[in-house]
């Protein structure tokens, strides 16, 4: 026979080890042993009943608490209450961290349940159920409701595990970013959370630029930054991404606001520079503000003519220079200076260089290793390995442009990956289907020193950037130059950026002097810079009727961002309006629509044009909806100094007319040679006066028009614009005979 006190030494221990097996058929007998040798010490009916739980046996669990607790007074229920509580907890966790399988959090939950029924009010347990939910993939926003957590935490009065709430926080936000109730949580949350500056900085404003850059969803953003500075009034990281995040989600008057706030609170002449480019891009933004923009430009132009001169000055390096790369951005929307453009932001994008160089000297040395490797000079006995860096291929302009080089190139030859900034999962079928035509497919978040490890890990051999300067973490990966040979492509003009190479172009985007300004290569593609073998069309949703247009009238459109309106072009297209009788103007622009009509009527009447003769579109449905409705124009009207690429290009596969201004900078020459490699010369002008000139004959000559359109129609088959194919072969061509250059220098 066991003696008592033998059998206590080691029953815990051997029960112990049973409940690890999940031979709970030998644990409950070890307890139950328990019981018949001391029926009176209780803890042993809570782990019998637990025991029970684990089986799935609820009643039988149930039924072992309440034999254990029977003949307690109200105090030692009270005692025993919680000391069943701690049993179960004990095992929810070592449950939870487990975690090998998902039954391992299943049965925490389960454990976890039973003890909020014991005690439904314990926050701690209520938040673990909520982060066990998260691990499940079964969270809902509405169980913040169920449990009654946001009540609790709002009464202020509960003792909370900081740690934990942390944790629950940030599986939340990751698992449900967009939920309303997500926004209530963290509100609630951060009352209680020690030390919530540090969770806010380091926390919660990377969250939010994932929410608006990642999940493209500036909206909730903004929301969330809002919150942020419930907390941390005027911080100026916060402020400038509400901003930002504002303007992003077409809330312009306060995304001005925001920016001039912002600016306000700035002593360092850095952050003037971002808050004043914040505040033009607000402006801009919205259109129709041109004289603040004027002043906001001038600004701008003074703020870095003293960074230049003071920039050896080590006071103004407090803040990332990162921000210098797009401070510039507007220079090409203002003026048509090639000279004057290009030299201020060789010199912005340099000095750029350099901080980047200096703060991350010892990566930007390790990305930069590719100097010893041994180089293979036969190409032909290895595919040269293509990368693409980008945070735009979605449903994007460059997006919708770049996918034909994916399709169409030589497997045989490239080795191409893919490198998405700020991928999202499963965000975008444009997104997904890039990602499908890669050989590796690098899905990053928003840093450019992660993005250039990864390329210089893969060993690419030419690196093709399609951003430029719209985004500066894509230019601080550039900046650090991890590929032998980088190329700028597609996405806008040149960025200047001293690491660059070259910068793809054709025989017409930009005029014959422009390498004297550039400090990349310029490599002239024999025909275009870019081609695509068409566009899907879908149904149109806006008639003549509708806008009550006679149907014998001559319809004129434009339909860009408001970044594009600028008055002086402005005033020539109403002077066309003005020259051709019975015309109308259809305007659509990505800006806020008071502001927008109110810049045109004002200056529409003072060209002696009434305003009953303008239209104002609001933005289409989807990309397929929009260039459909480009069917309903007579003629459409460029924008200059910052011409139409993706429009004009929309605007030629539907056949339609087009008037463009040329002029000397790459954004005032796209139409120009999207029209020329369509097989047009009718409507490119080189002056104002023809520009008005050409927008009054076609509206005129309605068999001008339909001749175009035929011709328009025609090129589809025939022009290099459209032969997305030929088109790659060029580009393949360009990347073999760039690789060429680079070995025959290094061999030398």
């Amino acid at each position: 026979m066991i003696s008592t006190n033998s059998f206590l030494v080691g029953w815990q221990q051997q029960a112990e080890e049973y409940i690890f097996s999940e031979n709970y058929y030998q644990a409950a007998k070890v307890y139950e042993e328990a019981i018949l040798q001391e029926p009176n010490v209780n803890s042993y009916y809570w782990h019998l009943g637990l025991i029970f739980l684990l089986q799935g046996q609820e009643t039988e669990a149930q039924t072992t608490w309440f034999i254990g607790m029977a003949d307690g007074e109200p105090e030692d229920i009270e005692k025993w209450t919680k000391e069943l509580i701690e049993v179960l907890e004990t095992e929810a966790e070592r449950r939870r961290l487990q975690g090998t399988t998902e039954q391992d959090y299943c049965i925490a939950w389960a454990i976890r349940q039973h003890i909020r029924e014991i005690n439904p009010e314990g926050v701690n347990n209520l938040l673990h159920l909520i982060g066990l939910s998260t691990l499940l993939k079964t969270y809902k926003g509405e169980i913040l409701n169920e449990l009654h957590i946001l009540e609790l935490l709002n009464s202020e009065v509960v003792e909370v595990d900081n740690e934990l709430l942390i944790q629950v926080l940030k599986n939340v936000l990751d698992l449900a970013p967009f939920d309303l109730l997500s926004l209530d949580f963290t509100e609630s949350a951060l009352v209680y959370i020690k030390d919530n500056t540090s969770i806010l900085e380091q926390f919660l404003l990377p969250f939010v630029y994932k929410l608006c850059y990642s999940f493209k969803r500036a909206d909730v953003a903004a929301s969330f930054t809002e919150l942020g500075l419930k907390f941390l009034p005027q911080h100026q990281e916060f402020l400038y991404a509400l901003a930002s995040f504002y303007q992003d989600s077409r809330e312009y008057t306060k995304g001005i606001e925001a920016a001039k706030l912002y600016y306000s609170l700035q002593e360092k002449l850095l952050n003037k520079i971002y808050g004043n480019l914040l505040i033009m891009r607000g402006l801009m933004g919205a259109g129709g503000y041109w004289n603040e923009v004027c002043l906001a430009f001038e600004l701008q132009k003074s703020l870095l003519a003293s960074l230049l001169d003071e920039q050896n000055n080590d006071v103004l390096w407090g803040t990332s220079a990162l921000g210098l790369f797009n401070s510039i951005f507007f220079f090409p929307y203002l003026q048509d200076r090639l000279e004057e453009n290009l030299k201020i932001r060789s010199q912005i994008a340099g000095l750029a260089q350099l901080k980047i160089e200096t703060s991350l000297k010892e990566k930007v040395y390790l990305c930069r290793q590719w100097k010893s490797r041994l180089i293979k000079t036969d190409v032909s006995t290895r595919r040269l390995k293509i990368g693409y860096i980008s945070h735009c291929l979605w449903n994007h302009s460059v997006g919708w442009l770049a996918r034909w080089v994916f399709q169409y190139h030589d497997r045989d030859r490239f080795e191409i990956n893919g490198y998405f900034m700020g991928y999202q999962e499963n965000y975008n079928s444009l997104q997904e289907w890039f990602v499908g035509q890669v050989s590796k497919a690098c899905k990053l978040e928003l840093s450019g020193q992660e993005a250039a490890e990864k390329i210089y890990e893969d060993e690419i051999d030419i690196l093709i950037d399609l951003d430029s300067l719209t985004l500066t973490n894509t230019c601080e990966a550039i900046a650090m130059k991890p590929a032998p040979i980088q190329v700028t492509w597609l996405g806008w003009d040149a960025s200047e950026i001293p690491a660059v190479d070259y910068f793809i172009a054709d025989p017409y985007v930009l005029p014959e002097s422009a390498q004297d300004y550039y400090t990349e290569k310029i490599w002239r593609l024999p025909q275009t810079y870019i081609a695509v073998d068409g566009f899907e069309v879908g149904i149109p949703d806006v008639r003549r009727d509708q806008l009550d247009i006679p149907t014998d009238a001559v319809i004129y459109f434009t339909g860009q961002k408001g970044y594009k309106y600028h008055p002086d072009t402005a005033r020539l297209q109403m002077q066309i309006i003005k020259g051709v009788p019975n015309s109308y103007f259809l305007v659509k622009g990505v800006a806020n629509q008071e502001s927008l009509k109110n810049f045109f009527i004002q200056i529409a009447e003072a060209e002696g044009v009434g305003a009953e003769r303008l239209r104002f579109l609001p933005s289409a449905p989807s990309e397929q909806v929009h260039r459909a409705n480009l069917g309903i124009a007579d003629v459409v009207l460029d924008t200059y100094p910052y011409n139409g690429a993706t429009t004009t290009m929309e605007t030629l596969w539907m056949g339609v007319p087009i008037v463009t201004r040329v002029g000397q900078q790459f954004a005032s020459r796209n139409s120009y040679t999207m029209m020329m490699n369509a097989g047009i010369s009718e409507g490119i002008a080189w002056t104002d006066e023809e520009y008005v000139e050409w927008g009054i004959r076609l509206g005129k000559d309605a068999a001008l028009r339909q001749q175009i359109s035929w011709k328009l129609r025609q090129s589809r088959q025939t022009a290099p614009l459209w032969n997305g194919k030929q088109f790659t072969r060029e580009m393949e061509k360009a990347y073999e005979q760039m690789w060429q250059i680079y070995i025959d220098q290094s061999n030398h």
